[in-house]
């Protein structure tokens, strides 16, 4: 918006402009309802759930769309969505809570807090200190080892712990940031261990309890039918439809808490608050803690070349603190954090100079409906000008939707069709084992082959020839994403090892296929 106080006395600009903020701090932006049904259906999201926050007081908390496709319920500001990666700010504050008691420090060495704890590298095992597990610069690299849980395994977490000690990294330890979930699931059981009691059981004491979260809860196998739950919802084969709530206990400390934009308002309050309760005097953490989880720990590197259309919200810095992503808007250092569960992404922002909260809940997995909603809401209440974030984010996603279609139909055009396998196929089954992740078992049925992950409940695969000796992995629920599967052969022409790749430029992170290693152990042999 273009600003005319120049044309005015400057006594009346400053009262116009102490008017202005006192009318922003009461009232979310003006056509906000609007905006948020444009950038649904613009994103093909059917519910969302909104809470702002402002001066400790809610301004805003309210749901749009529905619960279900096919299914009127709608989604309301109590409706209880996943909340994914946003839990690990939770875990982070479960750790400060114990720090105030003196039952912890943040520098602690994890080994003797964590009985069995152990990486890769000796020297990491020995110096790893319990910050560490909480700002993502412990050498493992990006989401490493998220197959233990993501799809659903039966792994628990403690497995997940103790196979830590079998990825190798992929920097040197501190040196630089990479995304990893393990070190949260770590922390919780660091809670665990020190408390006496599990990770879900002490967030609900401590935090959830306190703070009048009464819906939120850390596991979906506490739904019931009927209940003012959002479904989850993912495009399959290119087609929006609901989804299986995806099971997430064995790595609960790091995404799995389902709560809504009312009890998420009252959490953003406390933390804007610096951990104190408001009304009572009595705090969630100590502001020394809060200042410390707000603290940048690990630099992450700022790209000055993102794409043109969202130029203006290119950060000048990026960081992590102890379960806090950190950077900067128009002026004002952001705290936040987003999370991604099948079926659902969801935001939570800070502006705390501003004392200003915003809590964006979706049930599809499209990132750019929940941020061309937070940027428009923080446009409302910052200086400066603003844009159509709604068709910013969709150019920008349709643009790399294009390159990923067109570097997939390279790949595939660019492939020795007619190539064949150098063996015959049952010579590629056989029981294979990778390192952390375990067994995967490949068997020949009627003429083709058969991946299945065994510890995966949705880890099953047709394994197609590909060329040569690749093949492509698809899964047979299509809510996982395709991997290449390539073996390596020994000089007698026997199978040695396979490794793995995904298909597709898009695949999250989490499908981190290429940190696996499967050697044949056993030969299937012919009957």
């Amino acid at each position: 918006m273009t600003k005319r106080f120049l044309r005015l006395p400057l006594w009346f600009a400053i009262q116009l402009i102490l008017v202005v903020g006192v009318v922003q701090a009461q009232t979310p932006p003006t056509g906000l309802d609007e905006y948020v049904a444009r950038a649904m259906k613009t994103f093909e999201v059917p519910g969302m759930s909104i809470s702002v926050v402002k001066e400790g007081k809610v301004i805003l908390a309210k749901g749009y769309g529905v619960r279900q496709l096919g299914d009127p319920a709608p989604v309301d500001a109590n409706t209880l969505f996943g909340i994914g990666s946003n839990t690990k700010a939770f875990t982070s504050a479960a750790i400060a809570t114990l720090v105030d008691e003196g039952k912890l420090s943040w520098d602690d060495p994890v080994y003797e807090r964590l009985k069995g704890f152990e990486m890769y590298d000796p020297y990491v095992s020995k110096e790893m200190r319990i910050r560490d597990l909480l700002c993502h610069r412990s050498g493992l690299g990006l989401g490493e080892g998220d197959l233990m849980f993501w799809p659903h395994t039966s792994f628990t977490r403690d497995d997940v712990v103790y196979r830590l000690r079998f990825l190798k990294p992929a920097t040197s330890f501190r040196s630089r940031y990479a995304y990893n979930n393990l070190m949260f699931v770590t922390a919780g059981q660091v809670v665990a261990a020190t408390s006496g009691k599990s990770w879900d059981e002490y967030l609900r004491e401590k935090i959830f309890v306190p703070l009048g979260m009464n819906a939120t809860n850390t596991s979906t196998t506490t739904y019931r039918k009927g209940e003012n739950w959002a479904y989850p919802h993912s495009k399959v084969d290119g087609k929006l439809q609901v989804i299986p709530f995806e099971a997430l206990d064995n790595a609960g400390p790091a995404g799995s808490i389902n709560s809504s934009a009312s009890d998420l308002a009252k959490w953003v309050i406390v933390q804007l608050n610096r951990g104190k309760i408001p009304g009572i005097e009595k705090r969630l953490f100590s502001e020394k803690a809060s200042r410390e989880m707000w603290a940048q720990q690990t630099v992450i590197p700022v790209n000055d070349e993102g794409p043109e259309e969202l130029k203006a919200l290119r950060p000048h810095f990026a960081g992590y603190g102890l379960g806090w992503f950190l950077r900067d808007y128009k002026g004002h250092k952001l705290v936040g954090h987003t999370g991604g569960v099948a079926g659902f992404v969801t935001r939570v922002m800070m502006v705390p100079e501003e004392n200003l909260g915003v809590v964006v809940l979706t049930n599809a997995e499209e990132d750019s409906a929940f941020d061309a909603v937070l940027y428009h809401i923080l446009d409302g209440y910052l200086a400066g000008p603003t844009q159509d974030y709604i068709a910013a984010f969709k150019s920008v996603e349709d643009k790399h939707r294009k390159e990923a279609e067109e570097t997939m139909a390279k790949a595939a055009a660019a492939r020795a069709a007619d190539s064949k396998p150098s063996l015959p196929l049952d010579k590629y089954a056989g029981d294979y084992s990778d390192p952390w992740y375990g067994i995967a078992t490949i068997r020949s049925e009627n003429g083709a082959l058969l991946l299945n992950f065994v510890r995966t409940e949705k880890g099953l695969a047709d394994l197609q020839p590909w060329q040569y000796d690749t093949f492509k992995a698809h899964w047979r629920d299509r809510t996982v994403e395709d991997a290449f599967v390539t073996f390596a052969l020994k000089p007698d022409g026997s199978v040695d090892h396979f490794t793995m790749v995904a298909v597709s430029p898009l695949a999250d992170f989490s499908f981190d296929y290429q940190d696996l290693y499967f050697t044949l152990v056993k030969a299937v042999e012919k009957k």
